[in-house]
């Protein structure tokens, strides 16, 4: 086997680590340790479990889970079989589920909790390939499903099989075996099968030691979906440099997991971030005077230091005494908001605010914003630590190749970029031009070695006065909002820019207290004239810096958020627009009716 090969560096890891905790999982009892060597034991009794079920080389396995850590035993234990592990969301309905079961023609489906399995067992003779669905714990009620083990008694099938051919397989293994097949969320049309090699994951893992300082003294955060190629790549990553691995299987509990786990690294996508930010910010807002004018100050004294860090230089010793003071008295109690420990955390998923992003440095926690795909096994670009610019999505990783191509597309080409999709060669013909760059359907320009992305070229909207307007800039300058949950812009084929917006309820309605506003519903609440006339004048006011024609003219208030269970956002949480247009259309024709 290849020493590059991931299987190689954990099984190593497995010895070398074998009293250190490899992963933490959240229980009711709090949180519980399993060891490097018990991670090994339950990873080979997996894998040989599977074997003693006949799963041949490259045979397709299904992963239906929340985050825990059996869902990285299941996949660990799929993978250093040589069999190809299948990610599908939790969070997915029962036929998006079957779509992706019948199109990888997956044999064995490893289901978390109750949900999934039941889910599961109410589509299994709508899939000729499935033969058998694994708990990943032993508390969930099979109801005598023939073709159904819990995770214990699935383990012990492990013990019938010969140690000497699951060892065969592992050395055997090769770099452009496929590691998985990651079905993307597309916004239109049925999910694609990304093909994802050893050699995509290696190469990633190469480029990141040179902007990810990770150690095996480092405990991450696991909380994004593992479904996801973004925090599985990282957990690969985390595992990879022997660091502990803490799985969350609620993002409720996100609160109280950052103040007992402490985490020293975890990924984050931007939602997040703009959280955080915002309930600052509202609490700034409420404060007096003196608190203000000090929150101010510290900031400013935070941002001076990070500069000067970026750009490697040092600062005098007033500002430095200033700053000893601004984070004794401010900045270290923000910092404690995310546990206190954060050494840096990697961003993906969709662009962040500039303005937030410089915020977070200010602050002390060194925000790593990235750009990639699940096509590019996550990783093209990542902000560094020296001169990179806020407005940007980093710098290109050391192992990528970028080029600008027709409408400003960011094409990408590298050890990092797939196979191709699953059983789909026209996509992938389609996806690729003739010199094997992929195109990301983002448009964007290189500057200074940073990568800069202006729009989504595949949602470009324009006006019936002939303007193209990027949805998403408009979204993400009103969408950091505190009073703001979800923003929706409409504007293709329309004579301006209007919005369906989702208010922060919970601001919402403390606001409402504070001026003694009196409602039944959420619904009453939205149509008060002094709430409509509040969200007027701060839309007024966020889009100041906007274009013209790119500023929202009317909007409308919607008492209920977009979800993934009606169908208006993918389990990525990117919209769908084309189901939010059909659904909200009277409310949208009402924006544009002259008559009012």
């Amino acid at each position: 086997m290849p020493d590059t090969h991931i299987i190689t560096k954990l099984r190593a890891n497995m010895i070398s680590y074998a009293d250190k905790t490899a992963l933490k999982e959240k229980t009711a009892d709090g949180w519980q340790d399993i060891s490097w060597k018990e991670f090994s034991k339950q990873v080979d009794l997996v894998s040989k479990a599977l074997l003693h079920k006949q799963v041949k080389i490259q045979e397709n396995i299904g992963i239906f889970a929340n985050n825990c850590p059996q869902w990285t035993i299941a996949d660990i234990g799929t993978m250093q079989l040589r069999a190809v592990p299948v990610p599908i969301y939790p969070t997915n309905t029962p036929g998006q589920t079957a779509y992706i079961i019948n199109d990888a023609g997956i044999k064995i489906l490893f289901v978390g909790a109750q949900e999934q399995f039941n889910a599961a067992a109410l589509i299994f003779d709508q899939c000729d390939s499935l033969e058998l669905i694994v708990c990943l714990t032993n508390d969930i009620d099979i109801n005598n499903h023939p073709k159904a083990m819990l995770w214990n008694a699935f383990l012990a099938s492990g013990e019938l099989s010969d140690n000497a051919e699951l060892m065969q397989r592992v050395d055997n293994a090769q770099l452009d075996d496929i590691l998985t097949i990651i079905y993307t969320s597309g916004t239109t049309g049925n999910p694609k099968g990304v093909l994802i090699d050893y050699a995509n994951i290696s190469s990633q893992i190469d480029a990141h030691k040179y902007n990810l300082p990770l150690s095996d003294k480092d405990v991450s955060l696991c909380f994004l979906p593992l479904s996801h190629v973004f925090e599985r790549a990282w957990t690969f990553i985390v595992l990879f440099k022997g660091a502990t691995n803490c799985y969350l299987p609620d993002t409720n509990l996100i609160k109280d997991a950052l103040s007992e786990i402490k985490p020293t690294v975890m990924c984050a996508v931007p939602r997040f971030y703009e959280k955080i930010y915002s309930t600052i910010f509202d609490k700034v807002s409420k404060a007096p005077l003196t608190k203000k004018v000090m929150f101010t100050w510290a900031v400013n004294m935070g941002a001076k230091v990070a500069t000067a860090k970026q750009q490697g230089k040092k600062v005098n010793w007033f500002i430095s005494k200033q700053y000893a003071l601004a984070d004794k008295l401010v900045l270290r109690k923000m910092r404690d908001i995310l546990g206190g420990n954060i050494n840096f955390m990697p961003c993906g998923g969709a662009k962040l605010d500039p303005g937030i992003g410089r915020f977070f440095h200010a602050i002390g926690i060194n925000v790593k914003l990235g750009y990639g795909m699940t096509e590019t096994s996550a990783t093209v670009s990542c902000w560094d630590d020296a001169n990179f610019d806020p407005d940007s999505v980093g710098k290109i990783m050391p192992t990528a190749e970028i080029k600008i191509g027709e409408n400003n597309e960011i094409l990408v080409r590298g050890p990092m970029v797939m196979r191709g999709y699953y059983n789909n060669p026209e996509e992938t013909a389609k996806n690729f031009d003739e010199e094997g760059f992929l195109k990301t359907g983002d448009a964007g320009h290189l500057e200074n070695g940073n990568l800069y992305i202006t729009d989504r070229i595949k949602e470009l909207m324009k006006t019936s006065g002939g303007k193209y307007i990027a949805p998403q800039h408009i979204e993400g300058t009103l969408g950091k909002d505190h009073f703001i949950e979800q923003i929706v812009v409409i504007a293709d084929t329309k004579k301006f820019v209007s919005a369906l917006i989702v208010p922060c309820y919970e601001t919402l309605e403390e606001y409402s207290k504070e001026l003694n506003i009196k409602y039944h519903d959420r619904m009453e609440l939205i149509k008060h004239s002094h709430i409509v006339e509040m969200f007027e004048k701060r839309i007024s006011e966020l889009q100041k810096e906007l274009a013209k024609f790119e500023q929202v003219k009317k909007f409308t208030l919607l008492g209920k958020s977009f979800s993934m269970d009606d169908g208006e956002m993918t389990p990525t949480q990117k919209l769908r627009r084309k189901v939010i247009n059909s659904r909200y259309k009277n409310e949208i024709d009402s924006m544009y009716d002259d008559k009012k």
